[in-house]
This record gives structure tokens, C-alpha cells and sequence, in this order.
């Protein structure tokens, strides 16, 4: 049987890698783990996981098609374990920053029922921040 621990890596398909680096290291805190512009590839840490970052248009982008966008995305939404919940910190911070947020509202994950904020990235790709169960 397999048994499942945590998200290793999601890879979002993206038409301004610039824009979408600056927000996942500017905005939410990952760091450049390892770069590879040969084959069009921006790996990010997100914790203990991987955020990787492929243009559509670089090698590894052109076989997915269209960008995303109102029709259709890639994805409909990730979410990352915040350490240190503290909502009207994190509220504070994706303001400041110009990211708008939908109201926090008890969600189901992982590990029980927790709060949790849901935004966009630069792109609209849907991201859940999620703190501890109670």
C-alpha cells in the first residue's frame, strides 16, 4: 500500500516567470532552489516542498498548450501549511503587498478543521494558506 505524507512539488505552467517568481519569493517567502533556463524551469522551496515554475512557451512548457487563463487552468488550487498561524499577521502582509483575500473561513485539511485564507497568484492560479487544525 502507498502511503502519502505531503506535497513534494506542484508545477505551474506560466506566461510571465518574472512576475510569478517575484510574487511566490516576494509575497509568500519561497526561496530560488535551483534554476534551469536551458529547459525553461524555476524550482522554488516552499517549505518542504517544491513550487517549480515552467514557461509556456520554454521547452518544458510547449507541450501543455494553450496558457492559462478564464477557460481553463492547470490547476484549480494548491495549498501550503502556514507555520505560526496568526491570521491578522498574514492579512496584513498579502495586503501590503496588493494581494486582495477572500475572508478566512473554517476548511477541512490534512490534519482536521483549521482556518484558512484562499488568494490569487499574478496568473489566478487559486492558493489555500492553511493553519493548524483545532
Amino acid at each position: 500500500m502507498i502511503k502519502l505524507r505531503e506535497i513534494d512539488h506542484i508545477v505551474l505552467r506560466v506566461v510571465d516567470l518574472d512576475r510569478m517568481t517575484d510574487f511566490y519569493t516576494g509575497v509568500l517567502g519561497c526561496t530560488i532552489e535551483r534554476r534551469q533556463d536551458e529547459i525553461g524551469l524555476v524550482q522554488l522551496r516552499a517549505g518542504s516542498s517544491l513550487v517549480d515554475l515552467v514557461p509556456v512557451t520554454g521547452k518544458l512548457g510547449l507541450p501543455g498548450g494553450a496558457a492559462p487563463g478564464k477557460e481553463g487552468r492547470n490547476v484549480d488550487h494548491f495549498c501550503f501549511r502556514v507555520v505560526d498561524w496568526d491570521e491578522a499577521a498574514i492579512r496584513a502582509a498579502l495586503a501590503g503587498a496588493g494581494v486582495q483575500t477572500e475572508p478566512a473561513a473554517a476548511r477541512f485539511g490534512a490534519e482536521g478543521e483549521g482556518p484558512s485564507i484562499y488568494l490569487n497568484d499574478p496568473e489566478g492560479n487559486t492558493i489555500e494558506l492553511k493553519g493548524p487544525a483545532w
